[in-house]
Parts: C-alpha cells; structure tokens; sequence
C-alpha cells in the first residue's frame, strides 16, 4: 500500500510539474466535416490552470443517424470483433482516484509501461516508442500568416506541437515550402511534418497510369526533397477520398482506381530517392461511406501505406456525433447495425499499422457550451483504452460558413481543459 500512495504522489508531480514552450505557425486547409473555413482564427488570452476537478460522468447516449433521428443503440452481432484482452490499471496520466470513490482502478486495454517511467521518443517511421504524438493545423486556411497562426495557437494553449499540418494542391509549388522547413527545424523547438496533398492535374485513373504533368510534378517534388528537406515526415495523399468515389465503371474515381493512384504516387517518389516520407492513408470515417461495398478496396497495400488516419470530429449538440471519445473514435449509426465503429474496424484488419487521428475537434454549440470542456477531460479519461492511436492532431478553426467552429478557446473552461489535457505525460513524446 505505502509503495501505490508512493507511486501516485510521483505521478502527480509528474504531471504538475510538466511545461511546455511555444513560438512559430502555419495554416491548415479545408476538410470534408466543416468545409473550408473563412476567417483567420480567434485568439483570447490563455487563462491559467486552476486545480483539477472531478469531472461528471456522462450518461449513455442513444445512437443516431445522420440525419439526427434517436435510435437504441445497435446490437451486437458477430460483425463487431470480441473486446481485446482487458487487465485492472491505474493508468499514469489520469488523476489518482479520490477517497469518494470506490473504484481505485479503471479497467482499460493493457498499456504499454507507463509514458511517465521512461522517455517516449520517435523511431522508424516516425512510430513512438510510447506515448502519442500531439499535433495541430492551427487558424485554418491562413497560409500567408502560417508562423504567426501556429504561435499564436502555442501560446493560448501552453505547449509545444510535435506535429505541424499543413495542405497543398495541385502540381505548381512542390513541398515543404521554405515556411515549413523553417517551422520544422526552430531551434529547441523541433517539430514534425504532416504535409497533405490532393493532385488535381487529373482523374485517379490517369494518375495511375502515368499522367504526365503528375509524374513531373512527382519528379520535380523528389528532387526538392532530397535536395532540401531530409527530415522525415508526415505525406497524406488525398485525405477524405471517399466523399470523391464514383464506382461507375469508366468514372476514373473508383475506389480501386483511388488505391492505384496512391501506389503510382509512392512508387514514384521512392523511384526518384524521396526516402524519408512517410505515408499516411486519412479516411473520412464516416459511416454511410465507411460500410459501402467499395470502401476496402480502397486499400493501397502494405507497403506503400505506414499509417492510418482518420478526421472525426464530436458536435455539442445531441445528434449525429455527439458523444464522449469513445463515440468519436467508434462512431456508429443505427442503420449499419453491422458496422463496429472504425477503430475497432481498422485495428482487426490492419492491426500492423499505427493510427493518427490526422483531424480532430470539437464543433462548438451556444445551446450546449460545456460540452467541449467535457470532450477534453474525457480524451484523457479514456485515451488509454485505444493503445494503436499514435499521433492525434487537431483542426482548429473558427467558424466556417455552416457556422461550426472548434476552436479551444471557445469558452473559458474549454481552453482550461485542453491546455491540461496537453499536459498529460501520455502526450510528451521527443523527436528523436
């Protein structure tokens, strides 16, 4: 007993004493659940940490379809895969139960060692030996002002982003442009890469067969690479692709014809000495796309795929995507009763690869404000329970033109809660 209370106080000093600095920025882009935002991002001024409180617990929530209609939670069938082994922890990076509780110990996934005994670091393919990477795409859509977007996104929320992520299109400028490179590489402030590119030159299909102003714009890229940026990092190629499927035969945009355009596009970068980039293969992870007959055969290969991403974002309002994290990260509908949420899907049929919630928020609510406080403190409530999520980062925007809105300092409490949560020792990874 006096060995657990030892333990506890150490991990709570841990945590207390944890900092962070911050400096530097870029922008984000548009994305497929809030559409392109419009406006440069709001800032207020941090406000400091009070002392923890003990968070609600928050009650079942039915689950919805997408259009918003109530409905009981689905059944389980023998689509959805048996629960991993589970053991009694204490996890290090939450709170030390409280003497008005009875339940000393949570149950979680069996985690690795705890990220607060030993320092966490990247290795091959930018995977952490423990702990989870943390990343923005701060003030979306603000490229002329990237440097002071991310800066300004450090300093309201108290910490450094190991992942910095940025957009491009097209075939014209290659990447990382000298902004990036310089993001990447502040002294004392290293931050890792994560470049998204959608090619617009032509059809998936063309793509794959050899476009030629695409296989210029690739060579051209992997010159500039090897010539300037050795760095590994972070290359999603053409995230949410799904909402752009047309399984008309002759469409170009097939599914198959997706996974053959992301091989031509490694394969040739590889070709041509771009070594150091590490895929990433984002999907939407939205229900009515993710349980259509097509979506695996979206699949580009193991070898050209290092990790998996996916954007799913928590709305404040009861509906479709409300929920805790959990819900986020295993979304459901009542009608794809046999669908088992992506991280249970993505973890049985890929369970090789790591995972980066590569877009992730909170869409902020007037008629329900707390929400997004409440989101935050359960991230580190239930994080430990999905031991393949590597790399989270998130999408801050202010209000685009459906008036949705993630950013963290949307209330006071909100940026209380994501400044803590940032804190916590399973998000303290070195960049080796």
């Amino acid at each position: 007993m006096r060995k657990s209370l030892q333990l506890v106080a150490l991990t709570t000093a841990f945590t207390m004493s944890t900092t962070a600095t911050l400096t530097w920025a870029y922008a984000g882009g548009p994305d497929q659940h809030g559409a392109p935002p419009e406006s440069p991002a709001r800032i207020e001024p941090a406000v400091s940490s009070p002392p923890a409180r003990t968070a609600p617990r928050r009650p079942a929530r039915a689950v919805v379809t997408p259009s918003g209609t109530p409905a009981p939670p689905p059944a389980t069938t023998a689509a959805v895969p048996p629960p991993p082994v589970r053991a009694t922890v204490t996890p290090s990076w939450t709170p030390p139960p409280t003497a008005t509780g009875n339940g000393a110990a949570r149950t979680v996934d069996r985690p690795a060692p705890p990220a607060a005994a030993r320092t966490c670091r990247t290795a091959s393919r930018l995977v952490p030996t423990c702990g989870i990477l943390w990343g923005v795409a701060p003030g979306a859509r603000t490229e002329a002002r990237g440097v002071q977007a991310l800066a300004e996104f450090e300093r309201k929320t108290g910490r450094h982003q190991a992942i910095f992520h940025a957009y491009h299109r097209g075939v014209r400028q290659v990447f990382p442009t000298k902004q990036e490179i310089a993001i990447s590489r502040e002294p004392g402030h290293k931050r890792i890469l994560l470049l998204n590119w959608k090619p617009e030159s032509a059809t998936w299909a063309q793509i794959a067969r050899g476009d030629r102003a695409t296989d210029e714009f690739l060579d051209r890229l992997a010159a500039h690479i090897r010539q300037n940026y050795r760095e590994k990092f972070f290359f999603a190629i053409h995230h949410e692709a799904e909402d752009q499927v047309r399984e008309q035969a002759g469409s170009g945009y097939t599914a198959r014809d997706y996974a053959a355009m992301f091989r031509h596009v490694v394969k040739r970068l590889r070709a041509k000495g771009a070594y150091n980039v590490v895929t990433v293969l984002v999907h939407m992870a939205y229900v009515p796309h993710t349980t259509k007959s097509w979506f695996q055969h979206m699949y580009p290969g193991n070898d050209v795929v290092d990790w998996i991403g996916f954007d799913t974002y928590s709305y404040s309002d009861p509906g479709y995507g409300h929920g805790d994290f959990d819900e986020l990260l295993n979304r459901r509908s009542a009608s794809k009763p046999h669908w088992p949420g992506f991280y249970n899907w993505v973890t049985r049929r890929h369970p090789g690869k790591p995972l980066m919630v590569a877009e992730w928020g909170v869409w902020f609510s007037k008629r329900n404000p707390d929400h997004m406080a409440e989101f935050y403190r359960e991230v580190g409530e239930q994080i430990s329970r999905f031991p393949k999520i590597k790399a989270m980062v998130h999408f801050e925007t202010p209000a685009n033109h459906k008036g949705q809105d993630s950013s963290v300092d949307s209330t006071p409490d909100a940026l209380r809660e994501y400044r803590r949560l940032g804190k916590l020792p399973v998000f303290q990874v070195s960049l080796s």
